[in-house]
């Protein structure tokens, strides 16, 4: 079989993979795979004929059956609990308490580095091999030996001395992860399933115990030498980030230590998933279209390979080779064996290979053989984010840059590679980041041309203070130091752009079916000769695409959703472009809900706003929305808050004046009058508990919440008329106050008492609950309905 033949192959095997996210399936298996082999067949008996120097009929019959065994495979590979998962006593009938939340202690290994969640927890993954149920008094049960692996919190406290290898003892509340229930929310439990990991487990405490006791024989020859070289590649990786953040530590403005200098510095070099990077710096750089500069790519890979072939130059080739593979090796297990890092190693060892047996390389197809072999080894990781990226970007490299290159040959020929390469990336990856986040960068191109000298100069730095910390630390740190001013400016440039207006404009999530098209259309202007010189004929296509479907979704939109938010209730009205918010804000809440949400749906301003209850509580989660998003009009009301744990929120008036000064209007939401805001009518009938009644469209919908149980008895009769949809938090709300207002439909955030679900069984009267059914959205062809089920 020649070159050709092989490369249909391994295309037909990713065909494969991919057309398991087809929804549509027979007997477990896509549609799509299993009419592969019938589409290999007929190409088998025409494309010979149309295509004569193409592969055979033979070659196109097998590819068929090749991507329908692929698909296969991803089935058999795809990860599942076994009978002794600790994921099973969630769902064991003879457990001794609730079947979602269960106190247990459990015993295991840490798996990888701890690191800081967003919350200001602690996550790592543990194997465990014993589990024990407790009961209220914190007393065992049962112990059981288990399998698996885990998700576990910690409090943030109990970071120090733990690393990858450890015997753990971990004290807490096992749960099942939640998926994801709003449109655009992460879906956190499909995401721990792809790693083999069906259950999380809260923990309050932690135990170490001594490997020479009753836990001895869990320290088999195996799991010790597993441990070591855990351990080794863990102390490795932090006496590199260690010396590097002693060589860049500097003072932020508030006097405090700013850790992001020699946090960027080493995820260059290690990629993020092996340093703890900033929350705050890694969405700095994804807002502004520099995620890639934070993750270990090909750019470090090919950086040390040319290294070491340069300083083992004068060696023989095969020393040359075993030294330069023996660097890849660490490099990438020290990087944590990400799926970018992967992909680029093993084109990276192609090369070596080729260069010691004295053969040229072809990129294409050393990029389809690594990515081949990575989902031989992997099929999981065909959906894996960072995996596609890579593989879409190094494509565009290797096909469209050097395109670009010559249209710019006007330009000095150090200028024009720095203008071509970022160029060709955005042009490859931008369909599918439109598909999953719906936000383009404007100024993202413009910045990574700006500032990929920058980028290069930091990475060889961080390379190089790298090796000469695995010597001498201080030596790390001397070198590491020179570079504080180049990423201080690249962070400023960042934080710069992301200032700008418009500086990330949600275009909207475009369907699987678009980003098809829009990537037939490239590989059809690669392909076909005649086409390259009317690009800007399939770039006026490509822009269609995208730009009229989604006009034509927003003038025809007219849709309420109320979202599964994790603290309080929040609606979103939208008709057309205008788009209205109803509810109380938390930072968690806008960072994992609202925003996603309203990023998918296109959403790049709001029209009005109401808050309910502008306290302290949820002014910090307005004033972020804010930063994304201009607000024009703003409505608040009051209402009562708990005292927090957390350092003092901003208040009320900081909020005014970052609304004022996007250009926002603030008013006072009066009492017992309406408003209209634009085709949304609203009136405040009560203050506590807050009754506040909008009508949209013909519907006319009743939001209730606040301290007392029902309203007041003047007030309810009011309610009772025509009332369309009761939303409410699901509790504090008693059979007689639903017998005066009588909705025809009703919205409950969370589960309500057993008395309020048995009126609406015996009135008939439909009710939907968030936190079971997730997001529930109204439109006038489709009614009420879950948009993103729980399941």
């Amino acid at each position: 079989m020649d070159a050709a033949g092989g490369a249909m192959l391994c295309l037909a095997y990713g065909l494969g993979l991919l057309l398991t996210g087809v929804s549509v399936q027979v007997w477990g298996i896509s549609a799509g795979a299993i009419a592969l082999p019938v589409l290999g067949l007929l190409a088998g008996a025409i494309a010979p004929r149309l295509w004569r120097t193409g592969p055979s009929a033979k070659v196109w019959m097998v590819a068929g059956w090749v991507g329908l065994l692929a698909a296969l495979y991803f089935q058999v590979r795809l990860p599942r609990p076994a009978e002794t998962d600790i994921s099973a006593l969630l769902s064991n009938p003879d457990a001794a308490a609730e079947q979602t939340n269960l106190a247990v202690t459990v015993h295991g290994f840490i798996d990888t580095p701890p690191k800081q969640t967003r919350s200001g927890k602690l996550q790592l993954e543990l194997v465990p091999f014993q589990v024990q149920q407790m009961d209220e008094a914190d007393q065992p049960i049962r112990a059981a030996a288990v399998s698996g692996r885990l998700y576990v919190t910690l409090p943030l406290k109990l970071k120090a001395g733990l690393h990858p290898g450890q015997m753990l003892t971990v004290s807490g509340s096992l749960y099942r992860p939640k998926p994801a229930s709003n449109p655009g929310g992460f879906d956190f439990r499909q995401y721990l399933a792809q790693r083999g990991i069906f259950a999380g487990l809260a923990g309050k405490t932690v135990d170490f115990p001594a490997t020479e006791g009753r836990f001895r024989e869990q320290w088999t020859w195996g799991r010790s030498l597993s441990s070591r070289f855990q351990k080794t590649l863990w102390q490795v990786r932090q006496r590199i980030v260690r010396s590097q953040a002693a060589g860049l530590s500097v003072k932020s403005k508030s006097g405090t230590p700013d850790p992001r200098p020699g946090a960027l510095v080493s995820a260059m070099l290690l990629g993020k998933g092996g340093v703890d990077v900033p929350f705050e710096l890694r969405d700095s750089f994804a807002h502004a279209g520099l995620a890639h500069a934070l993750a270990a790519s090909g750019f470090q890979v090919s950086l040390l390979i040319g290294i070491m072939l340069g300083l083992t130059r004068s060696l023989p080739s095969q020393v040359s080779f075993f030294l330069s593979t023996a660097l890849l090796l660490g490099y990438i297990g020290l990087t944590g064996l990400e799926p970018s890092v992967a992909r680029a190693g093993v084109m990276g060892l192609a090369v070596l290979v080729a260069i010691t047996l004295g053969r040229k390389v072809n990129p294409l197809n050393s990029l389809l053989l690594a990515a081949t072999l990575l989902l031989l080894v992997n099929p999981i990781w065909i959906w894996d984010l960072g995996f596609q990226l890579s593989v879409l970007a190094t494509l565009g490299l290797l096909v469209t840059a050097p395109v670009l290159t010559k249209w710019l040959d006007w330009l000095p020929s150090a200028i024009a590679p720095l203008v071509a390469v970022p160029l060709a990336a955005f042009v490859w990856t931008i369909p599918l980041q439109l598909h999953v986040f719906g936000v383009v960068s404007p100024y993202s191109l413009l910045l990574n041309i700006l500032t990929a000298p920058v980028i290069t100069g930091i990475s060889l730095g961080s390379g190089l203070s790298a090796l000469a910390a695995l010597v001498v630390p201080a030596g790390g740190s001397a070198i590491a130091q020179l570079l504080l001013w180049p990423t201080q400016l690249l962070i400023a440039l960042v934080e710069f752009a992301n200032q700008l207006p418009g500086s990330a404009y949600a275009a909207g999530a475009i369907a699987p079916s678009q980003v098809v098209a829009l990537y037939a259309i490239y590989l059809l202007v690669w392909g076909v000769a005649a086409l390259h010189r009317r690009w800007w004929v399939a770039a006026i296509v490509c822009l269609g695409l995208v730009a009229i479907p989604a006009g034509a979704a927003v003038m025809s939109r007219l849709a309420v959703t109320v979202l599964d938010t994790a603290d309080e209730p929040m609606l979103i009205v939208q008709h057309r472009s205008r788009v209205g918010l109803i509810g109380s804000l938390s930072p968690q809440d806008v960072q994992f809900t609202v925003l996603p949400f309203l990023r998918q749906q296109g959403v790049n301003r709001v029209t009005w706003a109401i808050a309910p209850d502008l306290t302290e509580c949820h002014t910090e989660g307005w004033m972020q929305l804010a930063q994304h998003l201009p607000i024009q009009s703003f409505y608040f009301s009051s209402g009562a808050c708990e005292p927090s744990e957390t350092p003092k929120p901003p208040d009320k008036q900081q909020l005014i004046q970052q609304l004022q000064a996007r250009g926002g209007q603030i008013y006072t939401l009066p009492l017992d009058q309406a408003v209209q805001l634009g085709d949304v009518a609203v009136r405040k009938v009560d203050q506590d508990p807050l009754a506040l009644r909008f009508q949209i469209g013909d519907q006319i919908w009743l939001l209730l919440r606040g301290s007392k149980a029902v309203p007041s008895e003047p007030v309810l009769p009011r309610l009772a008329t025509l009332t369309s949809v009761l939303w409410w938090d699901g509790i504090k709300l008693d059979v007689q106050a639903l017998s005066t207002i009588r909705p025809q439909q009703a919205i409950a955030t969370r589960p309500p008492s057993e008395a309020a679900e048995a009126w609406f069984r015996t009135q008939t009267v439909p009710l939907h609950v968030v936190a079971q059914q997730g997001a529930i959205q109204w439109t006038p062809k489709t009614g009420f309905r879950a948009i993103a089920p729980v399941d």
